[in-house]
């Protein structure tokens, strides 16, 4: 399931990111002048479609985010320092010999 969201997430992102990039810059110098979507629309009316289909990709994108990190934090187990196999390690060693021991005089 994480899987599948985290690919729609992808598209979205993809999308949203062409759909910026189509949009016309403010602060330019304005040289470009045309209508830039070949007279198809109005350029306030492609501003408006733009801006709309970014917004709702943008939501899209949250939603999904939160869904996701959501659905992380429920998968993962609490672990605790005192969970860990470290006791069944330290009885596992070899304990130390006498002839091991440190020489105290």
């Amino acid at each position: 399931m994480q899987t599948v969201l985290i690919v729609i997430l992808l598209i979205v992102t993809l999308a949203m990111i062409g759909v910026i990039l189509l949009q016309k810059s403010e602060g330019g110098t304005g040289l470009t002048g045309g209508s830039g979507m070949g007279g198809m629309m109005s350029s306030r009316a492609a501003a408006n479609l733009l801006t709309r289909t970014t917004g709702i990709l943008a939501a899209i994108f949250m939603v999904l985010c939160l869904i996701l990190a959501i659905m992380s934090g429920r998968t993962m187990e609490p672990k605790s320092i005192f969970d860990t196999d470290s006791a069944a390690k330290t009885e596992t060693a070899e304990p130390m010999e006498k002839d091991d021991a440190p020489i105290s005089q």
